[in-house]
């Protein structure tokens, strides 16, 4: 049960954004995608979500190719979490969050609205944001709480089985010291669990870390994926992001300031 591309290429408005790039997403696996600006990692997430449909190649979710998916059973898969999501109406928080819930509306599912809600608030620690608007929120609240939206989505009944997936395109951004560890604490909590994810980060320490495998893209082709220490070497890094970078590897460290 896995989500994999297979020699995936995206062309928009005549400009190649990603060519033949590969990668099997397993459950209870971190997949960090790392790369330097324009590489086309914001394009493997929506290619892999279903937001655009790749020029070649082909995207499967649990050998389903994923255009014969509804849009709901893609929604009972993966959640997605992207790197600009605005909000034009000013929803309450709570309505943001309540966008994740696909479990349909009968009186079971109602009960078990309430305690997804419960669960999820806590976890993410946004209980003091439930009385505002989002869009009075900091950059970094609405960041949280479409962290909490995409979580409601995969939410499952203590002791269900879960093989979902998330998607997330730079979940960091704007957030704190303090939630930044609380995201992705809760990751690797999720990982855990079974759940398979797939995450774009610009921090290299953060990858090195947290993933269990890195894939680093550069002009749009998958330059290399695998194990953390196989993938930042000082020698690729320094010839991808184009300035020196050093590598201590025990615990593994990324410098390059």
């Amino acid at each position: 049960m896995t989500i994999s591309a297979a020699s995936v290429a995206v062309e928009i408005d005549g400009k190649c954004l990603l060519n033949d790039v590969s990668l099997c997403i397993e459950p209870g696996q971190i997949i960090a995608v790392v790369g330097p600006n324009g590489a086309g990692k914001s394009t493997l997430i929506a290619a892999i979500a279903g937001d655009i449909t790749p020029t070649e190649g082909i995207i499967r979710y649990h050998d389903n190719d994923l255009q014969a998916l509804s849009f709901l059973d893609r929604a009972a898969i993966r959640s997605v979490m992207a790197q600009s999501q605005s909000v034009v109406y000013d929803f309450s928080v709570l309505d943001i969050i309540a966008m994740g819930w696909v479990r349909g509306r009968d009186g079971e599912s109602a009960r078990q609205f309430g305690a997804a809600v419960s669960a999820i608030v806590e976890e993410c620690a946004i209980a003091e944001l439930l009385g505002r608007t989002f869009n009075s929120l900091s950059g970094g609240e609405q960041r949280r709480v479409h962290f909490a939206r995409a979580l409601m989505q995969l939410w499952r009944p203590p002791g269900s089985p879960n093989s979902a997936y998330l998607l997330l395109d730079e979940p960091t951004a704007n957030l704190d010291l303090a939630h930044e560890v609380r995201l992705l604490k809760k990751l690797t909590a999720l990982a855990a669990d079974g759940i398979g994810i797939l995450l774009v980060v610009h921090d290299l320490n953060i990858a090195a870390k947290f993933a269990d495998k890195i894939a680093l893209l550069h002009s749009g082709r998958m330059t290399c994926i695998g194990a953390p220490k196989d993938v930042l070497t000082a020698e690729r890094l320094s010839k991808v992001f184009e300035i020196p970078i050093s590598i201590d590897p025990n615990p593994l460290t990324i410098k390059y300031y």
